[in-house]
């Protein structure tokens, strides 16, 4: 019966190498949830920051009006101090 022992050797060698393959696939798996887990935290962080860069953006709008006034009262102050002085040099 070495032909029954050949063949139940070759059978076990290819249910060796399925085991081997659905290892190899399952590890496959399990790098891609980890890499598809990495990815989908790196979109939630760009989103915060997103968000961060929005909220700042809104700030600056802000400061640079509040800037422009007060830069707009700075010089009505100027020429109105010049203008003091010169009313009275020339009176």
């Amino acid at each position: 019966m070495p032909t029954t022992d050949s063949r139940l050797d070759s059978i076990e060698k290819k249910i060796d190498t399925l085991t081997e393959a659905m290892i190899a696939l399952a590890r496959a798996e399990e790098k891609i949830a980890s890499i598809k887990q990495a990815q989908d935290n790196g979109w939630d962080r760009m989103n915060h920051f997103s968000k961060k860069l929005d909220s700042i953006e809104e700030q600056v709008r802000d400061n640079a009006h509040t800037v422009s006034i007060i830069n707009k009262l700075f010089w009505v102050a100027v020429i109105a101090v010049a203008g003091s002085i010169a009313a009275q040099v020339w009176m």
